[in-house]
């Protein structure tokens, strides 16, 4: 499932690093773009205490032929939870920028979470690498 995860280390004035995660479940495989939205987006909650769906930005464009939906949310991170992963307590001030390239052979899951400077100071470098997407085949 989790083909790769990239540490980010921190930046100035933030204790934790962040961590870019790439899924990959196979054609057909790991749920709708809208379903994995809302447990990303759910995973987050803001100072209120109430869930972030109205707090969340997403949009979605073409990417060299390959149809790409983004997500970008703040707030207390609330991670993975579930059976695999204990839930701990959610941490404030953290970012999540996410991607979703949906290709012919199946979607490709890009999650970048962590404190929202460490985010911030990387998010031009994770553009980039969502930039950079292309079909099995097509050459740069």
């Amino acid at each position: 499932m989790r083909v790769a995860t990239y540490l980010v280390p921190a930046a100035p004035g933030d204790k934790d690093n962040g961590e870019c995660g790439v899924y990959y479940f196979g054609q057909g495989q790991g749920g709708s773009v809208q379903a994995n939205l809302d447990r990303w987006i759910g995973q987050f909650l803001q100072a209120d205490g109430k869930p972030s769906p109205k707090a969340a930005k997403t949009s979605t464009e073409t990417i060299h032929g390959l149809k790409v939906t983004t997500v970008d949310v703040s707030g207390a991170y609330t991670g993975m939870g579930g059976p695999m992963a204990g839930a701990g307590p959610a941490k404030a001030g953290y970012r999540l920028l996410g991607a979703i390239a949906e290709g012919p052979e199946g979607s490709l899951f890009f999650k970048f979470t962590g404190p929202a400077n460490t985010v911030a100071a990387n998010q031009a470098a994770f553009q980039k690498m969502i930039q950079s997407l292309r079909p099995a085949g097509k050459a740069a």
